[in-house]
């Protein structure tokens, strides 16, 4: 009964805004998850209008790319 009384507890905190469900990443996680997804060399990292744009290098090649704020990594031209 315990448990149950403090998971909604809890639920109505989130849902109340008390207890903070997403936060961005820091740079330093945002190179990790880039290198996790088969990226190497994660340089000229800004922030835009359409998310958080990086230069990477992937199979041997410069590309250009954009992490929504979902943490999505996508590859542009």
């Amino acid at each position: 009964m315990r448990t149950r009384t403090i998971l909604h507890t809890l639920l109505l905190l989130a849902v109340t805004g008390g207890v903070p469900t997403a936060r961005a990443l820091t740079q330093d996680e945002l190179i990790t998850r880039i290198q996790a997804a088969g990226y190497s060399q994660v340089g000229e990292i800004k922030s835009t209008a359409e998310g958080t744009t990086a230069r990477a290098m992937k199979n041997g090649k410069e590309v250009r790319l954009v992490i929504d704020s979902s943490g999505q990594i996508k590859e542009r031209n």
